[in-house]
């Protein structure tokens, strides 16, 4: 019974707002004259109280209350009332919407009623104290109006107007239907310009959503202040205990310039609770200032390891790429994709997309169409690691830029199957930078990896292996090709990586699985890995190295307890980190360079370039087609004792065995 009358009151709340909901369009349809009307009703009742005020409200009967209403009042109302109608009126307060009134139509009903003011001081002194008007047959009401009244009159205007409106609002703003969802308690990170507006506009929704119960903010001169009516409750550093006191469901970051070393921190802060967390979009797009309900979104991993916009060289990317025939290997994955998307902007002639996986191949079609119903496109189905195919594929669209994103990453499964990184990595790459030698393309850019620093896996010393080739076949004689190879880091949301891999296992209950307590990686987001290249293959004039600017390295174990606290669970109480051990050929912490490399900067902060000595030519063509004899051989000390014979520094690490292979197979794959 006690659910039926829930039920009847709910649906006769939802019938009262919908009646409401009638009455408020009925009123906007016919707003002018609704204005009109009530302002007429408000001018009137603020002459009225300036006569009670100025003539004593007691002697209401009397015959002297009698001349004052008959003998002034009455008279001089519809002047009153049609002026202030034409002042209001050419100062367009009749075309707002009370529901968003504010301190802005207060300041225009002041000016209205100053306005006014003076008006009828000059109308007066016209009436009074012109020797020549004494000449006319002026009413008496006319020539003897007590100015008293001219100031309570404006006075009352300014009142009755202004909190009509602001009544008018905040009967809207607390009165209002609670969402189907219920209410969620919010506590606002930020008390400055974005925090008032996004207070405001929580107070404006149509349904109540949020109830915001309190600010924090680390400025001290915010300390104790109010905002809408929302106290400002302490500092950052309190959260944990305001939460608790104040039975906080969600926190709002309202820090659009905040930087993600601040993010992390007050999303560490509340480690241990099962906070929900949104944040308002960057600076950079929030337009004009205006901050809306519609722009908070839940806050993502990106936001906390992603880096600042990168700032191109546009004009030399343009150049490098506008008007030209691009192809890109790999162009379903990770980073093809969104090279494929970047090149795009550019206004290529022509853009081939070459892919060995169909349906990631039919996707990035579709949606570069969808995007560019324009640009020229097609897309080839190709294994790089097929010569014939790739040269037909070369001969047939003759590329003047290839951009090489097609390899195996994956350290663990190349550890196991070092034949396919040979296969792949360096045999694929091998025929694509033939090609490009023998088709004519202009500029050759591999996409490689850290990895391939002091390589350490079968991945990464495949990887250096190609740039090996690739900078030794740049300068050739019959080669007119500049080859030049990008080296960069983990990059977020890749395919496989170690963000989406943790998204599964916390939507699974978990356990998140990390390899080891100290394992670091370096981090980048996708677009800026895109951008950074064809920002290095748009200098320099051919066998260079580039290196990224990778900012700083991120403890994985520290990457998993933030996932975890994002999704709104406890690590370590409703989600375990497990722990599974370094997994074959990985280090626990990425190089960036090479000790005793010659590092130099380019025009752009965030890209270098290593200075080095290329293999000579015959060298690396002996040492690929030695390798290429190992294709599909299942000896992997056999290829690992090729590999460190063409890099010296190749230093194997957890070499994986008949058990850990058997063991891989038997449960889920870790993380690092």
């Amino acid at each position: 019974m006690v659910e039926n009358a829930q039920d009847s009151n709910g649906s006769m709340a939802t019938e009262a707002a919908r009646q409401v909901t009638r009455l408020e369009a009925l009123l906007l349809r016919h707003r002018l004259a609704v204005n009109l009307f009530v302002h007429t009703l408000l001018f009137a009742l603020a002459l009225l109280l300036a006569y009670l005020v100025r003539f004593d409200i007691a002697q209401m009967g009397s015959e002297g209350t009698k001349n004052w209403f008959y003998g002034s009042y009455l008279p001089w109302l519809p002047f009153f009332v049609i002026l202030k109608l034409i002042i209001f009126g050419r100062l367009k307060l009749f075309r707002g919407g009370w529901q968003y009134a504010s301190i802005r139509d207060v300041a225009n009903i002041l000016l209205a009623s100053w306005i006014f003011l003076l008006i009828g001081f000059l109308t007066i002194f016209l009436f009074n104290w012109l020797p020549q008007l004494a000449m006319l047959k002026v009413p008496p009401y006319f020539r003897t109006y007590p100015t008293g009244v001219l100031v309570l009159d404006f006075l009352g205007t300014v009142f009755l107007a202004s909190t009509a409106r602001l009544g008018y609002r905040l009967y809207r703003e607390e009165l209002r239907p609670i969402s189907s969802e219920g209410v969620q308690r919010v506590l606002v990170v930020g008390a400055g310009n974005a925090a008032e507006a996004i207070v405001r506009e929580i107070h404006r929704m149509r349904v109540e959503r949020y109830r915001v119960v309190g600010l924090v903010d680390d400025d001290p001169g915010k300390q104790g202040i109010t905002i809408h009516g929302v106290p400002v409750l302490g500092k950052t550093s309190d959260l944990p205990h305001i939460c608790e006191e104040e039975d906080v469901e969600e926190i709002i970051i309202a820090m659009p310039t905040a930087t993600q070393k601040e993010l992390r921190r007050v999303i560490e802060l509340c480690s241990g609770t099962k906070l929900k967390f949104q944040s308002l979009p960057g600076v950079g797009d929030l337009i004009d200032g205006r901050v809306t309900v519609s722009q908070i979104r839940p806050v993502d991993i990106n936001d906390l390891l992603g880096r600042e916009v990168v700032a191109l060289d546009t004009e030399a990317v343009g150049r490098f790429l506008r008007g030209r025939k691009i192809l890109i290997t790999g162009a379903g994955g990770s980073i093809g994709s969104e090279m494929c998307r970047q090149v795009c902007n550019y206004q290529p002639a022509h853009l081939i997309l070459v892919e060995q996986a169909e349906t990631p191949l039919f996707d990035i079609e579709n949606e570069l169409r969808r995007a560019n119903p324009d640009l020229p496109m097609t897309a080839c189905i190709c294994d790089i690691y097929d010569r014939n195919r790739v040269m037909a594929v070369w001969d047939r669209f003759h590329p003047e830029v290839v951009i090489h994103a097609a390899a195996h990453k994956h350290v663990p499964l190349m550890e196991r199957n070092p034949c396919e990184a040979i296969k792949n990595n360096i045999l694929g790459t091998k025929n694509v930078a033939d090609a490009s030698c023998k088709y004519g393309a202009n500029e050759f850019v591999m996409i490689s990896t850290d990895k391939a620093v002091n390589p350490s896996s079968v991945m990464g010393a495949s990887k250096r292996v190609a740039e090996i080739y690739t900078q030794a076949l740049n300068g050739q004689k019959d080669c007119k090709t500049q080859f030049k190879a990008v080296r960069f880091g983990n990059v977020l949301g890749s395919n496989g990586s170690v963000v989406p891999t943790f998204r599964k296992q916390i939507s699974a209950g978990g356990p998140v699985t990390v390899t080891h307590p100290e394992m670091t990686r370096y981090f980048m987001t996708i677009p800026e890995a895109a951008q950074l290249v064809l920002q290095a293959a748009a200098t320099g004039t051919g066998g260079e190295i580039y290196l990224l600017d990778m900012g700083e390295p991120v403890k994985i174990v520290d990457l998993a307890r933030q996932m975890i606290t994002l999704s709104g669970f406890r690590p370590g109480e409703d989600i375990d980190i497990q722990f599974t051990g370094v997994r074959p050929g990985e280090k626990l912490f990425e190089e960036l360079r090479t000790e005793g490399e010659d590092i130099r900067p380019t025009v752009h902060p965030k890209v270098m370039v290593w200075k080095h000595c290329p293999t000579p030519w015959e060298k690396a063509q002996a040492s690929v087609e030695e390798l290429a004899t190992m294709q599909n051989s299942t000896d992997r000390d056999a290829i690992v004792a090729q590999l460190k014979k063409i890099i010296p520094e190749y230093t194997p690490l957890n070499p994986p065995s008949a058990q850990s292979n058997s063991q891989a197979a038997a449960k889920p794959a870790s993380v690092s």
